[in-house]
């Protein structure tokens, strides 16, 4: 039994499934994981939901210093208790999607390395907040679960090439650095997890006019999967067909194409044509 495992045990704490308490005991699998996450002694570290400080320890022995969030006020003490010999650890006990971010890791060095083991059910609206909550970012590496990762890494026409896909691809190289399978965790979850590393682009993969506008035209796209992009037009901006594939035409693209086939470049150019469409109808 690991020396955490048996931490958690002696503490008679039991896990709370609701905020998707999974943790790995694996010390060599710990490890392994924090060095694909790139972390080295030049980074400072954001690490959300570090649990019982399984991987916290190999991300301070790597780091310059770990800045911790932890959302379980039972953890609290058995993290400052195991972390107490780490000078490079200081421990935040809050909801991260309740908190300032760029306000809480104002004396951190930036850009930021962000590690976490995301609860299933927040990922998504994690991950859109660590992207547009204005925190300078140098990588994220990410436990989530498998059908996620898919969905981060997918391709234009594949099943999972969705609003997350588009986003994360567009502000960073996403790729699987790692498939975890649900037996490396306790408790095991019904789900297979993957470790998946997001490098951040110093410039996004395209240069759309406005960047709001690329978001808008993208989540357009999705909006009503399987038809065309001149309906989801029509449907997300409330603009007659016949100005719907004025659009499409203009970006040089088929008015018969669907929208979840569309790539960052093609996305980008209908948001051009968009924006000044948009700029000659005011």
């Amino acid at each position: 039994m690991s020396k955490t495992k048996e931490r958690i045990r002696d503490s008679q704490l039991r896990y709370k499934q609701g905020l998707g308490q999974n943790f790995i005991y694996d010390e060599a699998l710990l490890e392994t994981l924090a060095g694909l996450s790139g972390v080295t002694s030049e980074d400072d570290v954001l690490e959300i939901g570090p649990g019982a400080g399984s991987m916290t320890r190999y991300l301070c022995r790597a780091a310059h210093h770990v800045l911790a969030i932890e959302l379980d006020e039972r953890l609290i003490p058995l993290l400052n208790a195991y972390m107490s010999e780490a000078g490079n650890f200081t421990l935040v006990q809050g909801d991260v999607m309740q908190l300032n971010l760029p306000q809480l890791t104002e004396g951190l060095r930036k850009p930021l390395s962000v590690v976490a083991n995301i609860p299933y059910y927040i990922t998504t609206p994690l991950i859109n907040l660590l992207l547009t909550c204005g925190l300078p970012l140098k990588r994220m590496a990410l436990m989530v679960q498998k059908e996620v990762a898919d969905k981060i890494l997918a391709a234009p026409g594949d099943e999972g090439w969705g609003m997350l896909a588009v986003r994360c691809q567009y502000f960073c190289e996403p790729y699987l650095a790692l498939d975890v399978p649900a037996s490396c965790f306790t408790p095991q979850p019904k789900v297979d997890s993957a470790f998946v590393v997001l490098p951040v682009r110093e410039t996004p993969a395209v240069q759309p006019l406005s960047g709001e506008d690329f978001f808008r035209v993208a989540a357009s796209a999705f909006a009503l999967r399987r038809k065309t992009m001149t309906n989801n037009l029509c449907a997300t901006f409330r603009m007659t067909r016949e100005q719907a594939v004025g659009l499409m035409q203009t970006a040089g693209l088929d008015e018969r194409v669907r929208g979840e086939k569309l790539t960052l470049q093609e996305l980008a150019t209908l948001s051009d044509a968009y924006t000044r469409w948009k700029e000659q109808t005011v």
